[in-house]
């Protein structure tokens, strides 16, 4: 088969979350999670997008039926080869595929005679047979048919030949690509380079893929390594997910490709800003956190703690970032903790939009010494900017005293009702002082935290009806001392909004979790009635 005129620089990206990705524990897609996560790839340019296996279940089946309106992406259904002693025209597995809306079909195929010896227990020019006469059969029916040759490192390292004619048969009866898996995960980089060498002196890299798993934490190496031995398709998945220790990771391969060497992967700059915001949008999808610490997209990516690495970045960005972190939609982070220099807490200033008389150095040493002073406590402040703008601004005077606190109390009651079912039932009272005013008011609540927040605003609001649409989004717990069991002291980090669309995150620390969520709760509501420039009572 001719490569034609084919563009040798370029790179394809074929992205398979929406098969692979599901083959991850916990994970298990809708039909609207996958037409979400398939535009969304569209529109970062991956060139082709595989919807899974129709004929496999219902929510594969209903998928195709319903295929995403992809711009530029080809639309890819998967399968496998021919069964043993049927014709691909009457095998009841590629029907499905070819019947489908999808314009490519991908289909897999055995290339380890250790599998098709034990696994399928069938001659091994069968086998070989069976990917040929399934390739030829598909390409009469889509525009392209691939072939991704399951094991095809551990076939060929164990038997050269056998797994050369297993490609050969497909590349001789008009596959497009020929995508080489390293289905285990265990083959390193410099196996992969060599081996794929060899492979482009039989079958041209413009026809050759790559799809690496990554159970020595290599795929994403393993995938560049096999582009620079002449593959050109690559085959990952958003967020490495996928079986086992995951699939190549696409976030990471995108921007490495187009920032870093120069083929080209059909990625604008405009497409490439999206890669952060999709990344995201599979783990929201998940619900599940997105990795703080993943390469270009996460938010540590680009985060800088230590004084003398923010003094330096403060001055030119390149002395501690590898890219500039708007090029993949990401941003820069300057935390301040107790390795803070003043130049983390300028940054800090500047990014939150905080003027204070940074000259007055008596009132910076105060702060620098309480957010060190704190942090010994347990209080962290990354991802809690809420509550360092409201450190900061009180070091500076800067933050009335809207109310005090005289006490609390929270009282959990585990009972069974009049129909006999177990309830708890979660009360706090609170009493408070708002410009002389001493304020006592009851309220009940799901669980303790919910409780005292309701508690606190009935208080409050007839003061300051600014605290009319605020309300708790999340609320995270961290034990600071593990041994310490039920004993602990714990961290507590609560993220507000209100109906401006407006979100922040304060933090709390304290033996006692009530008192540690009060904290954070305080904080809140303050940050609140400041950004509002309510007047203190």
């Amino acid at each position: 088969m001719s490569s034609g005129s084919v563009n040798e620089n370029r790179v394809f990206l074929f992205d398979s979350t929406l098969r692979d990705g599901q083959q991850t524990q916990g994970v298990d897609f809708s039909v609207a999670d996958k037409i979400a996560i398939a535009m969304g790839l569209d529109t970062i340019g991956v060139d082709y997008v595989e919807g899974g296996w129709p004929g496999a279940n219902p929510t594969d089946n209903e998928f195709f039926n319903e295929r995403p309106d992809l711009k530029a992406a080809q639309f890819v259904a998967f399968g496998m080869t021919r069964r043993p002693g049927r014709s691909a025209e009457n095998d009841p597995g590629l029907a499905p595929l070819v019947n489908s809306a999808a314009d490519a079909v991908c289909i897999v195929g055995k290339t380890w005679d250790f599998h098709v010896d034990v696994a399928l227990d069938i001659p091994r020019t069968e086998n070989i047979d069976m990917i040929g006469e399934s390739i030829a059969f598909l390409k009469t029916r889509k525009s392209e048919a691939m072939f991704d040759a399951e094991h095809f490192f551990d076939g060929y390292k164990a038997n050269p030949q056998f797994a050369m004619d297993c490609l050969l048969s497909a590349y001789d009866a008009g596959a497009r690509w020929i995508v080489l898996c390293d289905t285990n995960g265990g083959t390193l980089p410099q196996e992969i380079r060599q081996i794929v060498s060899e492979v482009t002196d039989k079958i041209p890299g413009t026809h050759l893929g790559i799809h690496c798993h990554n159970d020595t934490e290599n795929a994403v190496a393993n995938s560049l390594a096999a582009v620079e031995a002449g593959a050109r398709q690559i085959q990952g998945t958003l967020n490495g997910l996928g079986e086992r220790c995951g699939n190549a990771n696409l976030v990471s391969l995108i921007p490495s490709l187009k920032l870093k060497t120069s083929y080209d992967i059909g990625v604008s700059d405009e497409q490439l800003k999206r890669l952060t915001s999709v990344s995201h949008m599979l783990d929201e999808r998940l619900n599940r956190a997105s990795s703080s610490n993943a390469a270009y997209v996460g938010q540590s990516a680009f985060t800088h703690k230590g004084g003398l690495h923010v003094s330096a970045v403060e001055k030119d960005p390149k002395t501690y970032e590898h890219i500039n972190p708007e090029d993949v939609g990401n941003r820069r982070h300057i935390v301040v903790s107790d390795q803070a220099g003043r130049s983390n807490v300028l940054a800090m200033f500047r990014d939150m939009n905080i003027n204070l008389d940074v000259q007055d150095n008596g009132k910076m040493t105060t702060l620098l010494q309480r957010v060190k002073d704190r942090e010994y406590e347990g209080y962290s402040y990354d991802g809690a900017e809420a509550s360092f703008e409201l450190l900061a601004r009180r070091a500076f005077g800067e933050v009335p005293k809207y109310f005090s606190l005289s006490r609390f109390r929270v009282m959990d009651d585990r009972r069974w009702d009049a129909k006999h079912n177990l309830v708890t039932e979660s009360e706090a009272t609170v009493r408070l002082d708002v410009g002389g005013n001493e304020i006592m008011e009851v309220s009940t609540g799901n669980g303790p935290v919910n409780a005292l927040d309701c508690a606190l605003r009935k208080a409050l609001l007839p003061f300051y009806p600014e605290l009319e649409d605020m309300v708790l989004l999340d609320y995270k717990v961290r034990i600071l001392t593990p041994q310490d069991g039920t004993r602990a002291v714990t961290r507590v980090m609560i993220e507000s909004g209100d109906g401006t669309g407006r979100r922040w995150t304060t933090v709390g620390v304290s033996p006692n979790i009530i008192d540690a969520s009060y904290n954070a709760i305080n904080d809140g509501i303050t940050w609140k009635l400041f950004h509002e420039k309510a007047k203190s009572i």
